[in-house]
């Protein structure tokens, strides 16, 4: 066993070791809740220093804290939001579910590191965390922590995904292809309108995403244990809110009901959902790139993926659709988050959530998901797919269900027998149908062009 000081909270004395910055409180964290060995995100630590330096801020402009305590803490708590100290924050996401245990890992860490830097003895409770409560931090670091990745990481990958998304279409605006429904042939459309199609989900799930943001940027400190604001200034709540959106650049403000704001999860459960929406949007992009990628002799074979690995560890020269399959894993993944975002966000007992660190944690794991695999699609794969124009052409001129385009000439069932015949005896539908009406080869030729078919 490390050396080790002694520390003291209201239960008593323990050991910790003696290099942590952390106290009492944080190491009976860490022996309690030894269920999993999965600390915080680290975004929502950094965005919880930004949380206690602006209250610092405010509360000295207040005359609450003379200003060489604010100054050492937020110096303190400025450094951790930088990335400093990272592995000082070791308690599990699987604690209290008001989150007290990372917010008193907060407040001692910054006290240590504030009374060390400045000579002063900082306290964890008295100054840190003066005017707050667990109870209003922790909602307050989640949709904090949450709107600054959604900001900063996840609506511009979406964005860049959507637009390499129309790059790609303007790019194969004249091809061609076999449309699909029910995975059977159907009417042609052109490559431009398919991944035009893929282009209008990313964008809808970027608006979705955006829209939920007016929820998410109310915030609940103010509302200290219960809601009333005990031991808070009564202009706290408003000048935290200004002073953080000038810290953080995203317009912020007090939650209009400080009770429902640290009670229940609502504007994260809703922020999730449009996750979920996003991740089943690129589902189905990867999927159908999967599709039309796969073969390269027995498959559809439309297009051609960037080879990027071998894809096989005994069947040598396969080559796989690694980045559609790992995007569908991913999505899959931040669907399954939102069953637990879901369940967690109708835990709310009275004045509490009591599962707000799960609810933080998940929600920031999947704006990293959908924005990393919105990327992975952008750049791996959309980016440098390559047609197979020879293949698309082959499958058109088979296809019978172009005899859809002769319905007003020769009606319903004279189209379906000319379908199944030309199925039967695999001859172009053009053959077919020229033996089997009186219209002119010539006619057949126009109402049967493909190209023509896709409209404008």
């Amino acid at each position: 066993m490390g050396r080790t000081r002694t520390e003291r909270d209201s239960l008593g004395e323990l050991e910790v070791p003696a290099e942590a910055l952390w106290g009492a409180q944080t190491q009976r964290a860490i022996d309690n809740f030894r269920i999993a060995d999965e600390a915080m995100p680290a975004g929502f630590i950094r965005a919880l220093a930004q949380v206690k330096a602006t209250a610092a801020e405010v509360n000295q402009r207040l005359g609450l804290l003379d200003e060489p305590t604010a100054a050492a803490i937020v110096a303190a708590a400025e450094a951790i939001a930088a990335g400093e100290h990272a592995d000082q924050f070791p308690v599990s996401v699987f604690q209290t579910g008001s989150g007290t245990s990372t917010n008193m890992n907060a407040n001692e860490v910054i006290a240590r590191r504030a009374s060390r830097d400045s000579g002063a003895d900082v306290h964890p409770n008295d100054h840190v965390n003066l005017g707050q409560s667990s109870n209003d931090v922790i909602p307050t670091t989640t949709h904090v922590s949450a709107a600054i990745a959604v900001r900063h990481e996840l609506l511009p990958a979406l964005e860049h995904l959507r637009r390499a998304l129309n790059r790609k279409a303007a790019r194969l605006r004249g091809v061609v292809k076999t449309g699909r429904t029910h995975l059977m042939d159907a009417m042609p459309l052109r490559m431009d309108q398919e991944i035009g199609a893929w282009a209008t989900q990313v964008g809808d799930a970027r608006e979705r995403i955006e829209s939920a943001l007016p929820r998410l940027h109310a915030l609940a400190q103010g509302a200290t244990a219960v809601g009333t604001g005990i031991n808070a200034h009564p202009k706290f709540a408003r000048s935290f809110a200004h002073a953080l959106s000038t810290r953080v650049g995203i317009r912020f403000r007090p939650a209009d009901d400080p009770f429902a704001a640290i009670a229940c999860a609502d504007a994260c459960v809703e922020l999730h959902g449009q996750l979920k929406a996003a991740a089943v949007s690129l589902t189905k992009i990867a999927n159908d790139l999967r599709w039309m990628n796969s073969g390269p002799l027995a498959g559809l074979a439309e297009i051609e993926l960037k080879a990027l690995q071998p894809g096989s560890s005994i069947m040598p020269g396969k080559v796989n659709p690694v980045i559609p399959e790992a995007v569908a894993m991913a999505c899959a993944q931040v669907i399954g988050n939102d069953a637990c975002v879901t369940l967690a966000g109708a835990s709310g007992n009275f004045q509490l959530n009591v599962m707000w660190p799960v609810i933080a944690a998940n929600l920031l794991r999947s704006i990293g998901l959908v924005a990393g695999a919105s990327r992975a699609l952008a750049d791996q794969a959309v980016a440098d797919f390559q047609v197979n124009s020879d293949r698309l052409e082959a499958a058109l001129a088979a296809n019978p269900i172009l005899v859809t385009a002769l319905n007003e000439r020769i009606g319903y069932d004279q189209g379906a027998a000319i379908a199944k015949q030309a199925y039967a005896e695999g001859r172009a539908i053009i053959d077919v149908a020229e033996e089997c009406t009186d219209i002119p080869r010539a006619e057949l030729e126009q109402l049967l062009d493909p190209r023509k078919l896709t409209g404008t």
